[in-house]
């Protein structure tokens, strides 16, 4: 595949038209239209469908400019970055975070990495749903537990555990009966938490009083005393510290895990690759104790 013919496809996909790429890029419009011609006839694909006024990616032709208009940046970024001697972290890097790591810590995050490193223009998006990375032009995403997927690679980078907790004036029941809970999401009475506290293993029948969309707002709920929670330890780490939360016990569950992922097929670049090593600068043992630190200085 001729390269220069593909960038030149990339450049009329971009800007939506052969006349505006050709104004954007100083170039002939006749000579994009026949680069774009010559790639269609060496794929023997139509890539763009042309009406008088209209010019419209076919699916194939979307298909490969969110494939290929990826690579061909880094590509440019890699040439600059020899050309200019050394290969620092510049251009565009998008991240998808989820929700509750992204209200409690991304913002502070990003500020960091901004401040550290200006030539890199980061992007955030909040979203809870699995992103497909290729098509929707991320970078890195990051995941609370990710199912396997061989298309992705990462690391762990922070751990965090579930604990039970609730207002120091809403009294612990005995083992087995029901507690007044503040859940997330719709409520199940026929859910039970399964907690490890210093007495041993305990089971308590969850009432759920309230169903709230967002951690952070069970987390509100259960500190004005309607019912005890299940939540991240990072989250709450400060009010046991002061008082304001008792902690009933951890959850019986396996760790939750956040991993930062990118394609295993791209190279990866100088900004990833920054952006990696700040996290860990930033948690360098990955508790939830160093969590709850970072988000109090």
């Amino acid at each position: 595949m001729d390269l220069l013919a593909l960038a030149d496809f990339n450049l009329v996909a971009r800007h939506g038209g052969f006349g505006r790429a050709a104004r954007a890029a100083g170039r002939p419009k006749a000579t994009l239209s026949r680069r774009v011609a010559e790639l269609e006839a060496a794929l023997n694909l139509r890539l763009f469908e042309r009406g008088v006024r209209t010019l419209k990616l076919t699916q194939e032709g979307r298909a490969l400019y969110e494939r290929t208009g990826t690579l061909l940046t880094e590509l440019d970024e890699t040439a600059a970055a020899i050309a200019s001697g050394g290969d620092r972290p510049r251009g565009k890097l998008r991240i998808s975070a989820p929700l509750l790591f992204s209200q409690i810590a991304m913002g502070k995050l990003a500020a960091g990495f901004a401040l550290k490193y200006p030539e890199v223009r980061l992007e955030i998006t909040t979203e809870d749903r699995a992103v497909d990375m290729v098509e929707e032009g991320y970078d890195l995403v990051i995941r609370v537990g990710p199912d396997p997927d061989e298309s992705l690679v990462g690391r762990i980078f922070l751990r965090d555990r579930l604990v039970v907790v609730a207002s120091p004036h809403l009294k612990k029941p005995k083992d087995k009966l029901a507690v007044p809970a503040v859940v997330r999401g719709t409520g199940d009475r026929s859910v039970a938490w399964n907690v490890t506290g210093p007495t041993g293993l305990l089971r308590f029948a969850v009432d759920p009083v309230l169903s709230l969309a967002s951690l952070m707002m069970v987390r509100d709920a259960v500190k004005a005393g309607v019912g005890a929670g299940c939540l991240p330890l990072s989250l709450i780490s400060p009010d046991l510290s002061v008082g304001t939360l008792s902690h009933w016990g951890d959850i019986d569950a396996p760790e939750i895990q956040l991993w930062a992922l990118y394609p295993s097929r791209r190279l990866l670049s100088a900004r990833v690759s920054a952006f990696l090593d700040f996290l860990k600068e930033a948690f360098p043992k990955g508790s939830p104790e160093e969590l709850a630190a970072y988000l109090d200085r």
